[in-house]
């Protein structure tokens, strides 16, 4: 199999020739392999991407004077809020009962902070039960469907490297009795070497490549299905969904088409929104929604210079204080337009990269050797006409699965579950344990199918229950 004229060409005008080094010393089907990956790139992009992150000046940080806090709705404290509050939930619970939800999960992950081999979405979280984050998750679909009438469509978005063994956990665990859950990959982009912009090879055959970020969901909507079938927004016109809830695999906690967070943003009219939590201090690691010349927009952490970061009001309070948990409402037709007429933006991430050297050996590197060219969703937030940005309980719906131990470890997100699922069991009229901090002493755990929230499990639950070791509602 020669490799064609036309793509050696390419390689050469755009100085990448290097990825054809072992070319005459692979089969037919490795070459068929490394055609298809060179193919599949885009170098004209690939190049200005090189230009700006690799050999370009970094960006430059947005000046201080030009950010200002964001408008968000606050938790209710008022009377009059709660009751506003609850206006919106009637307006999202009618907007799911007439089934115009979808949910899009991204779960390309794998568990390698968490020394754990396969998808995140497999890891055994559950307090007691050990149910996989897709098993909690799933649970809460399933459970807003029986609430409602109409079960959410739930749209499951892979990586390459995670997508076969997610779709069989899937299968594994009877879909976990949701109907017709729909998987889709994500992108890839190559890496490319730190100060020459080469791309990297991984192997002989195979390009380095890395996902394009939870960015690239939005394409990835739009891409064709299998075998050229229907995109994931042709399947969600035609089910006749038109708001999707967007959230990450590693959050066990969040309170998925959560009706009071769709009816906000429905009464906003918005087509996209956002739920923040308060910063806790300053240098937390959290992307911080601010506007810039009156426009709603995201700043890494990483971008935000310590003075912004560390302002305060005069109550002692932090200025900028809104952190991104990376859960939103979408408009189907807001995609439809980003994917139709604009790019999100890629951003630079270096990171260490194994990859061959010259003479075919694997490297890898003790310090950060590449560049991975990735896009954030929330660069999708300016591009919004309308936006509406949603306060939440951090305690109640934020503690992401992230690290073995210390900080956002198995064992920080079993307590917030039990912490949480006790003071439910506490409304239900039930006695619960305390440590003199207020944490639970060991492991409860509430099945989204016995209770989808504390008002349900109250109504189902007699007052008197004591418990007194780890206790399992399913």
């Amino acid at each position: 199999m020669a490799f064609k004229t036309d793509q050696a060409e390419r390689l050469e005008r755009h100085g990448q020739s290097h990825l054809l080094r072992w070319w005459n010393e692979l089969d037919d089907a490795r070459r068929a392999r490394l055609d298809a990956e060179i193919a599949a790139v885009d170098l004209d992009q690939l190049d200005r991407l090189i230009a700006e992150h690799v050999h370009g000046e970094s960006t430059a940080a947005v000046p201080t004077d030009r950010v200002e806090p964001v408008e968000v709705v606050r938790l209710p404290e008022t009377d009059g809020e709660r009751v506003a509050r609850r206006r919106a939930k009637e307006v999202g619970e009618q907007a799911l009962a007439n089934g115009e939800v979808g949910v899009v999960l991204v779960a390309g992950g794998s568990g390698t902070r968490l020394g754990f081999d396969g998808p995140k979405g497999t890891f055994p979280i559950g307090p007691v039960s050990s149910a996989s984050l897709f098993q909690i998750h799933a649970e809460k679909i399933v459970a807003l469907g029986r609430r409602h009438g109409k079960q959410p469509p739930l749209y499951v978005m892979t990586s390459p490297d995670n997508h076969d063994a997610t779709v069989w956990f899937f299968d594994q665990h009877g879909r976990f009795g949701l109907d017709r859950p729909r998987f889709f990959q994500q992108g890839q982009m190559p890496a490319v070497e730190l100060g020459t912009g080469k791309i990297l090879l991984a192997a002989p055959d195979h390009l380095a490549l890395s996902p394009d970020g939870h960015g690239g969901t939005l394409l990835a909507l739009a891409a064709p299905g299998a075998d050229g079938g229907p995109s994931c927004l042709d399947d969600m016109r035609d089910r006749g969904v038109r708001t999707l809830f967007y959230f990450q695999v590693d959050n066990p906690m969040v309170e998925i088409a959560d009706p009071a967070y769709l009816g906000l943003h429905r009464q906003a009219d918005a087509e996209m929104s956002f739920k923040i939590v308060e910063r806790r201090m300053p240098d937390e690691k959290v992307g911080v929604v601010v506007t810039v010349d009156g426009r709603p927009q995201v700043i890494e952490y990483s971008d935000l210079s310590p003075e912004l970061a560390g302002k305060r009001r005069s109550d002692g309070q932090l200025e900028i204080w809104a952190g991104s948990i990376a859960i939103h409402v979408l408009e189907r037709s807001f995609i439809e337009r980003l994917v139709g007429k604009h790019r999100l933006p890629f951003h630079r991430a270096v990171k260490k990269v194994a990859h061959l050297d010259d003479a075919g050996r694997t490297i890898k590197p003790a310090e950060p050797n590449a560049v991975k060219f990735e896009q954030f969703i929330f660069d999708a937030l300016p591009e919004a006409e309308r936006w509406s940005i949603v306060e939440t309980d951090r305690l109640r719906e934020f503690e992401p699965l992230k690290n073995a131990t210390g900080p956002d470890s198995p064992a920080t997100v079993h307590q917030r579950m039990s912490d949480v699922f006790g003071d439910w069991l506490e409304q239900a009229g039930a006695v619960v344990p305390r440590r003199p901090d207020g944490s639970v002493p060991f492991g409860i755990e509430i099945s989204p199918l016995y209770a989808l929230d504390a008002n349900e499990l109250k109504a189902k639950l007699a007052p008197g229950l004591v418990v007194e070791k780890p206790i399992y509602l399913h």
